[in-house]
């Protein structure tokens, strides 16, 4: 009789996440640039094969990524400058003489004000000057785009007409209910305006196109991100309110939140307005397969934010102060994957948030459509009277191998900053843990989780740098100027920094 001496062990990766906004630039904000780029070598001369990114949107409210004016559209803001002059659609002085901008904060009032004139200039002068093979190529990137781009082109055209006022409340009724009559006469009027918009987007499409290439070249995948609602303020709520519990004159009826729970006792209103899921099963779910398929053109996998919202979520009454007289409302979680298979393949490239109170409900139609769910470290260690709960599902020693597993994500402070503002008890639980001393605490962290047989493991950006709550992201719930604006001051790591994550790669066996 013949004995295996083991099993081959399955694949895991390791990644890093940080947004392209966080690029160092000279413009204010990252770009789809030459930085971008040597990002990409960056992770590739580390042996990191994903790089995990934020929703790519055009932001508007509080510059959230995830507060994105459209579900399709890119965010003009990445759009590399230098590129558009190297192409002869700016001047060069036009880049080379950017008025000076903090280097580790995005001021994005002041990026705005530089970059969307030079932008418009860029496109007026791409119509005019542009060959005739990039003329077809772009007119087959606006028929390739036909069910969004103009649309949306309009609807940016008209926010910006009406000085950036809610489409819902300070639009003119017509336009703000669409009628066929004014919508038309609008796009008569605006036409150039719109064209410059299509055009704009083009730009960034075509940019990010040649970054993605570039990544996968590299043997680097990229995540994108989803978050399950749209923005009330957004074109996808103004095209398709059908597709959400509004009103005949445009108003949300109802609203998502939280419930309340051991952080709030009256819960939370997030405001974003809800779907109308039998309005969306009637049309066979087209419009969410279209979003996850145009996501997947920028990206290789995506992550669902809020998945558990597939299952259930709460929905609370439009006009109440609080979210503690919701209630959960189901979702046709299981019918719509089935919709995305039968297009896409059973096979779907999907990361499951499942982060918070989960139930079996909510595991359920993870498990059942093979999607990994998220283990975050900063998670893992609580307390059960007064010792460390073993038990914690997001301890690296009860990880399974259909997870993502990270130290923090882009809602967590920094690992160096959540150790920091821990009480000491639970301080020297972790030292305990890591067996290491406070200063070691990042980097033990960063080799337990890749230690782990999680099939992938996400560190941020600022986490291999172990940077404190100076390099913080985003504070959930909150709204300020330093939310979403953290930006790296420079890609020239230390020679060690990069040394020591690429031998824990290789020891761990994460190389793809």
């Amino acid at each position: 009789m013949r004995y295996s001496c083991g099993m081959k062990a399955k694949p895991r990766r390791c990644g890093v996440l940080m947004h392209p906004t966080s690029l160092p630039s000279t413009h204010g904000i990252g770009s789809i640039g030459e930085e971008l780029f040597e990002f990409i070598d960056l992770l590739h001369s580390a042996k990191v094969r994903l790089w995990q990114i934020l929703p790519l949107g055009p932001t508007g409210w509080v510059d959230s990524p995830y507060a994105a004016r459209s579900s399709f559209a890119g965010n003009e803001l990445l759009i590399d400058l230098k590129a558009l002059a190297f192409e002869g659609y700016l001047d060069v002085s036009d880049v080379l003489n950017a008025p000076s901008f903090p280097s580790d904060r995005v001021d994005y009032g002041r990026a705005r004000a530089y970059k969307e004139p030079l932008l418009e200039k860029a496109a007026n002068a791409f119509l005019e000057e542009a060959s005739a093979e990039e003329m077809a190529a772009y007119r087959a990137f606006v028929t390739e785009n036909a069910s969004w781009l103009s649309d949306w082109a309009l609807y940016s055209v008209l926010a910006a007409h009406y000085n950036d006022s809610r489409w819902f409340s300070a639009w003119p009724v017509e336009l703000r209910l669409r009628d066929a009559g004014a919508v038309a006469a609008a796009r008569r009027e605006h036409h150039k305006a719109i064209e410059v918009a299509m055009v704009v987007q083009y730009f960034f499409f075509n940019q990010w196109k040649g970054a993605k290439a570039y990544a996968n070249e590299r043997s680097i995948q990229i995540i994108g991100d989803i978050p399950i609602f749209v923005a009330p303020d957004s074109c996808d709520a103004w095209v398709n309110r059908h597709l959400l519990k509004m009103d005949e004159e445009g108003r949300q009826s109802a609203q998502s939140g939280v419930p309340p729970d051991a952080f709030s006792d009256v819960g939370q209103l997030w405001g974003n307005p809800v779907y109308d899921w039998p309005a969306h099963q009637k049309e066979g779910f087209a419009w969410w397969i279209d979003r996850i398929e145009k996501t997947l053109e920028s990206c290789d996998l995506v992550r669902i934010d809020h998945f558990r919202g597939f299952a259930a979520y709460w929905e609370v009454p439009e006009g109440e102060e609080n979210a503690v007289n919701g209630a959960w409302v189901k979702a046709p979680g299981a019918e719509l994957f089935a919709a995305l298979k039968a297009r896409l393949g059973d096979d779907l490239p999907i990361i499951a948030e499942d982060l918070g109170v989960i139930t079996e409900d909510v595991e359920a139609l993870r498990d059942e459509n093979h999607f990994p769910g998220m283990k975050i470290l900063q998670f893992a260690f609580n307390l059960k009277d007064g010792c460390l709960d073993t038990a914690n599902a997001y301890l690296p020693h009860n990880a399974i191998y259909d997870s993502i597993i990270y130290t923090g994500t882009h809602d967590n402070n920094t690992t160096r900053g959540w150790y920091e503002n821990l009480d000491p008890v639970t301080q020297d639980i972790v030292r305990r843990y890591l067996e290491c001393p406070d200063e070691a605490v990042v980097w033990q962290l960063i080799r337990q989780m890749l230690l782990s047989v999680s099939k992938d493991a996400i560190l941020p950006m600022q986490d291999w740098l172990e940077l404190g709550s100076e390099g913080r992201m985003n504070i959930p719930s909150t709204v300020g100027s330093s939310n979403w604006s953290w930006r790296l001051e420079s890609l020239d790591l230390e020679a060690w920094r990069i040394d020591r994550l690429r031998s824990l790669i290789e020891i761990s066996g994460r190389l793809g």
